[in-house]
């Protein structure tokens, strides 16, 4: 059988540059594109060493009906859709500056019963991102 690896994960903002000022400054993501087309955009974050699996963000009207996207900007506006989990070697110096950005802290770092050692936000949108720390 082929390999086969993941190599974009969307994730739908409300805001693009709401979301870059969370996912590129306050996490340290390293943008690799930033593509228009139509009157939307998608811009392409990847790990802070610029390689690996990127996470690709638009708008909920981008390449969608009006009516699927003012339904998608409502579930992101809830908090419905995800989560998100990244991972990182240093949890507690992420956490403090995520939560410097002035992020929605929504769990402070902590042991999980079923494994991890996570902390949770939300993202300007209104999307959960959970963070793992790493072995």
């Amino acid at each position: 059988m082929a390999n086969i690896s993941i190599n974009h994960v969307p994730l739908t903002v409300l805001d693009v540059d709401e979301a870059l000022a969370f996912y590129r400054d306050a996490l340290g993501f390293t943008v690799i594109s930033d593509v228009a087309n139509g009157g939307f955009r998608w811009v392409s974050l990847a790990g802070s060493d610029g390689t690996g699996t990127s996470l690709v963000l638009s708008t909920p009207g981008a390449g969608r009906s009006d009516a699927d996207a003012q339904t998608l900007a409502e579930l992101v506006a809830k908090g419905t859709i995800g989560p998100l989990v990244l991972s990182t070697t240093d949890l507690d110096q992420v956490f403090e500056t995520v939560s410097a950005s002035g992020a929605e802290v929504l769990q402070e770092p902590m042991d999980q019963p079923w494994g991890p050692r996570d902390c949770a936000f939300r993202d300007p949108s209104g999307n959960m991102v959970r963070i793992n720390q790493s072995a």
